[in-house]
């Protein structure tokens, strides 16, 4: 093993250890994402991307980008209830820029407020990530507070920064059987071809479910289904086309072993481009409804 697969396995070593704390999620805990400032009127969370989470290009996987994105979104919500709340992200739009996603990213949010006289409460933020190169992405979410599952408590969100002390380190002999599964798919994803991390959370058609991919209630998270969409969506487009926009609709939780993505083109000029993806899982349920517009290259 050379020293770049020894750092992204210690890497990946070091997100199990901070998963042990309850109150995030693996794939956040994994991705060190910082939670820098969050109050009532708005969050910021960054993101340092590394061999673990870039592709071959050399900027953040979009799953990683839009973990970041959703967290952003979600932080001034829960912010206004508890940091303990459940929320279950409804909708998800983000434009982007063309800027390449480099460099250390920060995601900042501020809180729209709740939808007026629904049923429940429904909360809407904004949000805006920026690199290296300058702003990325920009979008808005809305997000459903919800009660736990049944028989299942949620701990307070921990707002972990890079002020926190590290985590004690781990090795493989204290790892449980389910930690086990993400260091074995973590070796599986490092023999093989192309970016550790699509090989890592899964590929554009279909997804393993399990911890490495996981909410906090222990369904498939929106981020990483949004970066599964927009690989799908890319691949029923010929070479040279640019990811422009994309609007997520969350229909029902990522449940299931596999979760399967089907994308139709919907439009295909010559400067621009319309894809439609679904996601689907336990029992070909819909999960998730994405719309991608696409830019040609110059």
């Amino acid at each position: 093993m050379n020293r770049r697969q020894q750092s992204i396995r210690s890497r990946v070593l070091r997100g199990i250890a901070l998963n042990r704390r309850p109150g995030l999620h693996f794939p956040g805990n994994f991705l060190d994402i910082s939670f820098d400032r969050v109050t009532r009127g708005g969050s910021r969370l960054s993101l340092e991307p590394g061999p673990w989470c870039t592709d071959a290009d050399g900027q953040a996987d979009l799953g990683a980008l839009a973990i970041l994105a959703d967290l952003g979104l979600a932080a001034c919500v829960r912010a206004q209830l508890a940091r303990e709340a459940r929320l279950a992200t409804v909708s998800m739009h983000l434009q982007f820029t063309g800027a390449p996603a480099t460099g250390r990213l920060q995601a900042t949010g501020e809180f729209q407020g709740f939808f007026h006289a629904a049923a429940g409460r429904l909360g809407m933020s904004r949000v805006s990530v920026a690199g290296g190169a300058g702003q990325v992405c920009y979008g808005t979410g809305t997000f459903m507070s919800l009660q736990p599952p049944k028989n299942m408590t949620l701990h307070p969100v921990p707002l972990r920064s890079r002020k926190s002390p590290e985590p004690l380190p781990l090795t493989e002999k204290e790892l449980d059987a389910e930690e086990r599964k993400i260091l074995r798919r973590a070796g599986a994803a490092l023999a093989a071809r192309g970016a550790f991390i699509r090989n890592f959370w899964g590929g554009e058609a279909a997804l393993a479910n399990g911890l490495h991919i996981g909410n906090r209630v222990g369904h498939a998270q929106g981020g990483i289904l949004v970066g599964m969409a927009a690989a799908s969506a890319a691949a029923a487009l010929p070479g040279g086309w640019k990811l422009s926009g994309m609007t997520a609709l969350y229909i029902s939780p990522g449940e299931g072993r596999t979760l399967r993505a089907s994308s139709t083109l919907v439009h295909h000029g010559r400067r621009t481009a319309v894809v439609r993806t679904q996601i689907s899982g336990r029992n070909q349920r819909r999960v998730l409804e994405v719309v991608t517009t696409h830019s040609a290259s110059a």
